[in-house]
This record gives structure tokens, sequence and C-alpha cells, in this order.
């Protein structure tokens, strides 16, 4: 670790055995046939596993538990987390790291049979400064690199305890913390306005095209709630019969594919480690969400992409994989050309729809479109003829028109929002060992975040 970071001479190395706290700092959770499932209960004392901790410097997720009871996890006293403690996977997805917060929901965590918990010695290690070391890419890195399992990856008590750790004095552990968690602050809530207005718009296209609100008002002598006259004016006040049950009078319902003016799946990629075109992939979308940050590159010299550079407003569909397959997201901006790989669909609006329109449909029909795939457990696939006829809604012009006047200003600003999170999340990866070895102070730092923020 010394070669790639270059510490001030009087910052020592350690590792994260020599850092413990005393007693049984270090451990790892519960045989697996103690704490399986038949232990588990509806409320009680929480378990944390895999889907509480993340690759993605979120602290730690206080939902999705399964749990307890105080009997039950009384036998497992040397396995609980308190906060400060730093949790690792163990088995899975590892590079994933956790903090149990100051302030937790629980007064008490058991961690599974496939986390690791270390309990630090506070006096020499600040567990916030910690977690941001281990949290790092370069950690991140590390902790993969050394996996010690075949089919499903492994680390182990030894492989955690040799991790390597700088120690700066805790005053300077304290400024890194405290600037890390300003930055992750922002970040948050970026993350959080856009939750807002993404729920915004979902419930508003909700209404409008699958519940039908504003028809059903009319229907009963009602005005539509939250709706101007001349918009109320735009909706039927009756519903007629079709192959989707009732939809509003004069709606039509068609396949998706009879709808579209592109649907097909992208190319093999000959990646390259720098320069050509960026190539969207399976891990790419997650939550509705395209993230940049897990894309390549592919060698347009090797393999024309023949016009299948992505536009705003493409829907992305993960067509293969057990757990991934029927991911949706929505190219909501290009900073530069895009394509997406053999594993991904891309669905284009066609006249009859918007492309806002489009996208938010498929975003609420995510578990359908999964359904839709076909094979074995351990292999699905989403095939082009099965996407395409999935059965639509399709509005008049005018309502749509109207939906995008209301909603796409609050997509634009999701889409501004998460560039600008996105950007801050790679600036914190990449100031975090320049904080570490002291060649960047936090006043330098801290004028490189406003630049980018502006």
């Amino acid at each position: 670790m010394s070669s790639n970071i270059s510490l001030p001479s009087i910052w020592p190395w350690e590792t994260l055995d020599s850092v413990k706290a005393l007693g049984r700092s270090v451990v790892s959770g519960p045989f697996g046939s103690n704490i399986g499932k038949r232990f588990f209960v509806d409320q009680g004392v929480p378990v944390i596993r895999g889907n509480n901790l993340s690759l993605s410097m979120t602290q730690f997720s206080d939902r999705g538990f399964v749990y307890l009871t105080e009997e039950k996890s009384a036998e497992f006293k040397n396995c609980e987390a308190h906060p400060g403690d730093l949790i690792f996977t163990a088995a899975g997805t590892i590079g994933q790291v956790g903090l149990i917060p100051a302030k937790p929901i629980y007064k008490k965590y058991i961690i599974s049979n496939k986390q690791l918990r270390a309990r630090l010695d506070i006096e020499r290690v600040l567990p916030l400064f910690a977690y941001y070391w281990f949290t790092s890419p370069i950690m991140v890195a590390m902790i993969q690199s050394r996996n010690t399992g075949s089919t499903i990856p492994l680390i182990n008590l030894s492989v955690l305890k040799s991790l390597p750790i700088p120690l700066p004095p805790l005053t300077i552990q304290l400024e890194i913390a405290n600037f890390l968690g300003a930055l992750d602050d922002r970040i948050t809530l970026l993350r959080e306005t856009n939750a807002t207005l993404e729920a915004i718009a979902q419930a508003m296209f909700k209404s409008w095209f699958i519940d039908f609100d504003p028809v059903r008002a009319k229907q009963e002598g009602r005005e539509p709630e939250g709706m101007d006259a001349a918009t109320a004016a735009l909706f039927p006040s009756n519903f007629e019969e079709s192959e989707l049950g009732l939809v509003p009078t004069g709606w039509r319902v068609g396949n998706l594919g009879d709808n579209t003016i592109y649907l097909n799946r992208g190319i093999s990629p000959k990646y390259l480690e720098c320069g050509g075109i960026l190539v969207i992939n399976q891990k790419c979308i997650r939550d509705f969400i395209l993230d940049l940050e897990k894309s390549r590159r592919h060698d347009i010299a090797q393999r024309k992409i023949d016009g299948r550079e992505l536009l705003i407003g493409d829907v992305l569909v993960n067509s293969t994989g057990v757990g991934t397959l029927g991911r949706v997201a929505q190219v909501l901006s290009i900073d530069e050309p895009m394509i997406v790989d053999s594993h991904v669909t891309v669905v284009r609006a066609g006249d009859n729809l918007t492309w806002n329109y489009l996208g938010l449909s498929m975003m609420q029909r995510q578990s359908e479109i999964e359904d839709l795939g076909e094979g074995t457990t351990g292999q699905t696939e989403l095939s082009r003829m099965k996407l395409a006829i999935l059965k639509l809604v399709l509005p008049p012009q005018t309502v749509l028109n109207k939906f995008d006047q209301i909603t796409l200003p609050l997509r634009q600003k999701f889409s501004d929002n998460l560039k600008q999170a996105q950007t801050l999340a790679t600036l914190r990866d990449t100031l975090l060992p320049r904080l570490i070895s002291g060649q960047l102070r936090l006043p330098e730092a801290d004028a490189i975040i406003e630049k980018a923020a502006a």
C-alpha cells in the first residue's frame, strides 16, 4: 500500500488488527445453521445482512431487516453491533462496508453469518475516518482482490485484520472525516430531493394513467382534484372495455412494439481501458437510475456501432440474468455519445407516445417486465418479441402533451441533481487518497468541490 500512497513521515501505516479495540473486537457472524430462517421473527433484534451495506459510501441502511427474539439474540452476544462498529461483507458482494450510526434506530444489532464486525480503538482511530478509508475505491479494490472463495467471493478474519490503514493524528482524522461527511450530506440531500421529484412524477402518472382519477371524478360529477378546468376538459367522463379492462372512452390500447421506432439490444463490445465510446451495461441500471460510473468503453475501430448511439428519452431494459432482469432506467441527459451492450435492450418511443410517458410507464411495470423473462433459474432472457407484445394504454396526444408540460421540468431537475451528485461522489473518491497522503489540504479540497458544484 505504501507504494500507492505516500504518507507524511510522521503518519504510520497500521493494520486493522493493530488498531482494533481490546477484547473480541474483530469477529465473524454466527455459524450459518444457528441463525437460519427458522429463527427469524416479525420484530425483535435486527440482523444485519448485505442489503444493509453498500459499495457506494452509503454508511448504513437502517431498514430491510429480519429479526431475532431477545432470547435468541442473547446467544450471539459476541456478534452484536453497536454505534461506531464497522461491518464488512464476508461472502457475496465483498468490498461492502457499513458504519453503525451514532444514533441508530435500534439499540443493538446482530451481524449475519455472512458479515464481519470490527470495533476500533477510538483513542487511535476515529470510526468515521476508518469508514471512509475502507470504502475508498483503492481499498474496495484491495478487499476484492483478496477474495479467498471459488464460486462465491469470500474474505475471512485474517484478510480483514491484515487490511492497511494510515494513521494521521486524531485532529487530522477528524478534519478529513468532517469534510467528507459534509460532502456526503450534500450528496444525500440531492438524492433525497430526487426521491421526492420522482415520487411526484410517478404519483401523477399513476393518478392519470393507471387509476384514471380525473375520469372517475368526472364520471361521479366531481371536479378532478388539483386540476384546472382546461386540463380537466382533456379527459372523458366515462370508460369503455379494452384488452386491459376499463380505459377512458376514446383512449386506445396497443403493443409496445407497434408504438416504438426502435426496440433492439446492443452490441458485444470490444473493450478499451481508455478512449472509445461509452458503453452502458447491466450494472449501470439500478433503482430507475443510469449510473455512468459503472460504464466501460468500446473500440469502434474493432466493431462499428451502426447508428446505435442513444438518444435522450431512450428507455433501457436489463434483458439477461437473474435478479437484474427487467430493471429499467431512462436516458435523461447525454454529455457524450453512448451505446449499450448486448445485455441491454433500447426502447425508443414512436409518434403515438412521448418518451416521458413511455419511461414512466415502463418504470411502473418493472415487475411485470421481469415476469416476461424465460429460461432457467441460473440464466433468464428477455427477448425482443416478448417485450414487443407488452400492452400499453395510449392516451390522446393532448393529454400526453399536458402531462409532459407538468412533469418534464421535474424530471429535468432530477437529471441535473443526479449529475451533480455523481460528480460530487467521484470527487470524493478521488480527493480522499490525496487528503490522506497530505498532498491536498482541506482549503484546496473545498475550492475544488465548490467549483464542481457551481
